[in-house]
């Protein structure tokens, strides 16, 4: 009996992700003038504007429809009604995210027929409404954020005359990141259009004067007019067909999709220029972009004989797992586990052909949580872990330090200022895995030498001495 139940666990330690609606708002907030409403218990939409604001070190204002036990046993349409009227006479936003709770699809809130239904009895000058179901059950952020872009994108987009511009569909970033891509596509002349865009609605510059709204995002018609652009380019290998906008515009529009990982590492950013060379005809890589090349592929060779050889473990996202495992790679970095909340069964596939040639043993943990990461590293005798704040306790009780990078990072602060992407953000990146490893070697390479050496002589010593 006790051999059976062994290997069970009934609960889970820390997962390794956070809940669907978060997801779901970090992906409104990359949206021009617009609001989310949680419809659930106010608990939520607190628990949530403290973590996001913690990560972007920016107000973050979520409404909720406080769902309590009277709207729970008969109904909350008139908490969210009374919810949109309160946003719209604060706010004033063009675009109004829905956003179902655990408790409010537990209950079975048609939020799309409540939404419909206000609508119908405004004027023309209301507010868009979008809603989208997103308990906390029904996956993790990741697909929670996929899911909302999915939404909005299904509500708003509509038959237009083609056009010459090229739709690029972001996984979460940091505003950093966001401002690095369109560098790279403005070098390239590229006509595009970005989706969600949080460069400047999460990372706003000090002002004399604070508006609740911030100014930024993607423009509502450009999101109207995804239909008719010349391609998408997704950065979503890992996001399954039902979660994707891509294939949403594929389907409906016949909009091109082709999804591609997040341009971190060289492999990964030479196949995101050569998709916009392909697909949204940029020209030819400019001098600037070439010489950021090799400046990363200088950086390589000079990190190369302190990283060769490293195990690491790295967890988060599965979109940003994926490309960072292949970074990872590509300097001999092996990882030894690789670790997402998220349930997804594509990453698994991608990253079993790219570990064929790696020598050590890798160890892939879906839906997961950090004690079973913690335990899988210590038997891996991994060095070096790569993910966001939760996993700070790799460092805490196992030693391994750690390389903070994703959502959210809320024990240090400049996390909306992390440069990871492209030549110069992976350049950036790698330095500091490299700096990470140096410091843990020169921290204790003094009493490694004693314990391997001078101690091993000492008991030579002695036992010569006894004979």
């Amino acid at each position: 009996m006790n051999d059976e139940l062994k290997h069970c666990r009934n609960v889970n330690e820390n997962p390794c992700n956070m809940c669907m609606p978060m997801g779901g708002i970090l992906a409104l907030k990359g949206i021009e003038s617009s609001m989310v409403i949680l419809h659930g218990s106010q608990g939520c939409s607190t628990y949530m504007r403290r973590h996001i604001a913690e990560h972007f070190n920016e107000p973050v204002d979520v409404a909720s429809s406080s769902l309590n036990e009277k709207g729970t046993i008969y109904g909350g349409e008139s908490n969210l009604k009374q919810a949109i009227d309160n946003v719209r006479k604060v706010y004033e936003p063009k675009l109004i995210g829905i956003l179902n709770t655990c408790l409010a699809e537990t209950i079975g809130e048609d939020v799309e027929r409540i939404a419909d239904s206000y609508s119908a009895q405004q004027d023309a000058a209301s507010p868009l409404l979008v809603s989208a179901a997103t308990p906390g059950y029904g996956g993790s952020h990741a697909e929670g954020y996929f899911f909302t872009l999915r939404r909005i994108v299904e509500q708003l987009a509509e038959p237009v005359e083609r056009h010459s511009k090229v739709n690029i569909i972001l996984p979460n970033l940091s505003p950093a990141d966001i401002r690095e891509i369109k560098r790279i596509l403005q070098l390239l002349q590229v006509d595009y259009i970005l989706y969600p865009d949080i460069s400047d609605t999460l990372d706003r510059p000090f002002l004399p004067r604070y508006t609740k709204l911030a100014q930024g995002g993607t423009p509502l018609a450009d999101i109207k007019a995804m239909s008719g652009s010349v391609a998408t380019i997704q950065m979503g290998m890992t996001v399954e067909d039902k979660y994707s906008p891509g294939q949403y515009l594929a389907d409906a529009f016949g909009v091109p999709l082709y999804n591609i990982p997040l341009p971190i590492g060289l492999k990964n950013t030479d196949l995101f220029l050569e998709c916009l060379q392909q697909q949204a005809a940029a020209q030819r890589v400019p001098l600037e972009l070439q010489q950021e090349r090799g400046r990363l592929l200088d950086g390589m060779i000079d990190s190369h004989k302190y990283n060769f050889q490293k195990r690491s473990v790295i967890f988060g996202e599965p979109e940003i797992v994926y490309a960072v495992a292949k970074t990872c790679l590509e300097n001999g970095l092996f990882p030894v586990v690789i670790a997402t909340g998220s349930k997804t069964t594509r990453l698994d596939a991608l990253l079993r052909s790219e570990l064929a040639a790696s020598p050590d043993e890798c160890t892939i943990l879906n839906e997961t949580d950090f004690a079973a990461i913690r335990q899988t590293a210590k038997e891996a005798e991994a060095v070096i872990a790569i993910g966001h704040s939760d996993g700070r306790y790799l460092e805490e009780r196992q030693g391994i330090p750690l390389i903070r990078l994703g959502f959210p990072i809320h024990d240090r602060v400049g996390g909306q200022r992390l440069l990871s992407v492209g030549y110069r953000g992976t350049a950036v990146f790698l330095d500091r895995i490299t700096n990470t490893l140096l410091e843990k070697r020169q921290k204790n390479y003094r009493r490694s030498l004693y314990e391997t050496f001078y101690q091993e002589a000492t008991e030579e010593r002695r036992g010569d001495q006894c004979d």
